[in-house]
């Protein structure tokens, strides 16, 4: 199993000292996520300082942005790293989108980021290979692309892009049109073996391909002490308080506890949330365990459904070093 880390939301001073670390103690790759800072921005500091280190967006926030952004950037991450950029795109919800980066929301998202995947692979092609331009959409017509917005052919112009998501429409969006699914943290082993699985599988049957053909991220919310017990507990309580979430919680016969937690979330009542978690659930959707023994458990829980494995906690340099390397050891 891959291990992978998360940067934290932090500034890009920080960024530098972060992907060294990461990368002296054997991580594979280094996330950065849409949360209080600009995703890709961390990219270009971790190509610089790191030798090894793969790295990508866990996510980037495609309903903000337009094909062409994003494949520009993703280009030139891929072309000063050597190929070691993993572009990461998740949809958001509505409400964020409309509501906090004033964008319109679109009648299929489904559909919409299937076309923006075309649309970016499309601008790549044409970059790569010199051939027009000629992409037609729904949502997006790109027939334009002279020679002096044209940034040429990269060494590594196969860049993979990932999706998140957390319903199975993500998931066999993944399978037909991805190379990465990245599974939501807020899952159970369950709901990825009889609902995430199959939806990817069935998707890369209707891309003609197989399910070995994209691989599957898992970030994992993890319990090893009171205090991150508690954390998960008001994580969790989060998470499920999103209606488009409900499936996960309906899977485990949660439905009623979901709605009581969407109608508290909406009057602004989160200190009344976490009671609604009960240690049943921490248990099915964090994985407890002692520092020690956090590696097997991390292995019985995910062996055979993830083949990336990043933990929700973000890594910081210094800070539970041993902790840290004793994972890595155990489960690269």
């Amino acid at each position: 199993m891959i291990l992978d880390a998360v940067s934290p939301p932090t500034h890009l001073s920080a960024v530098p000292s972060i992907a060294r670390e990461a990368e002296s103690m054997g991580f594979n790759a280094l996330w950065s996520s849409e949360t209080m800072h600009d995703p890709f921005l961390p990219g270009a500091l971790i190509a610089e300082h790191t030798k090894r280190l793969n790295f990508g967006t866990a996510v980037a926030v495609s309903f903000a942005r337009s094909p062409g952004t994003m494949a520009y950037t993703a280009w030139d991450l891929a072309h000063t790293s050597q190929g070691r950029f993993i572009l990461g795109l998740g949809t958001q919800v509505k409400a964020h989108i409309v509501r906090r980066f004033g964008m319109p929301w679109p009648d299929s998202p489904l559909n919409k980021l299937r076309e923006q995947i075309a649309a970016i692979r499309a601008l790549w092609h044409t970059w790569q290979t010199g051939e027009k331009l000629n992409f037609s959409g729904e949502y997006f017509q790109l027939t334009l692309m002279s020679p002096f917005f044209n940034p040429g052919p990269i060494d590594y112009p196969e860049i993979p892009i990932y999706i998140a998501g957390v319903n199975s429409g993500m998931g066999r969006l993944a399978g037909e049109a991805a190379d990465g699914f990245l599974v939501h943290p807020f899952h159970s082993p369950r709901y990825l073996r009889e609902v995430i699985l199959p939806a990817i599988e069935r998707g890369a049957k209707r891309g003609g391909r197989s399910l070995d053909a994209v691989s599957v991220s898992v970030t994992a919310i993890t319990i090893t002490n009171a205090k991150e017990r508690e954390f998960a507990r008001q994580q969790i309580a989060f998470y499920a308080s999103t209606p488009s979430y409900r499936a996960v919680m309906a899977l485990h016969g949660w439905t009623r506890e979901a709605e009581t937690l969407s109608s508290l979330a909406a009057r602004g009542k989160w200190g009344e949330m976490t009671e609604l978690v009960s240690d049943e659930m921490l248990e099915v959707f964090a994985t407890t365990a002692s520092e020690d023994n956090l590696p097997t458990a991390l292995k019985n829980r995910y062996q055979g459904l993830a083949d990336r494995l990043t933990l929700y906690e973000p890594f910081l340099p210094g800070e539970r070093n041993s902790f840290w390397e004793n994972l890595i050891r155990e489960l690269s």
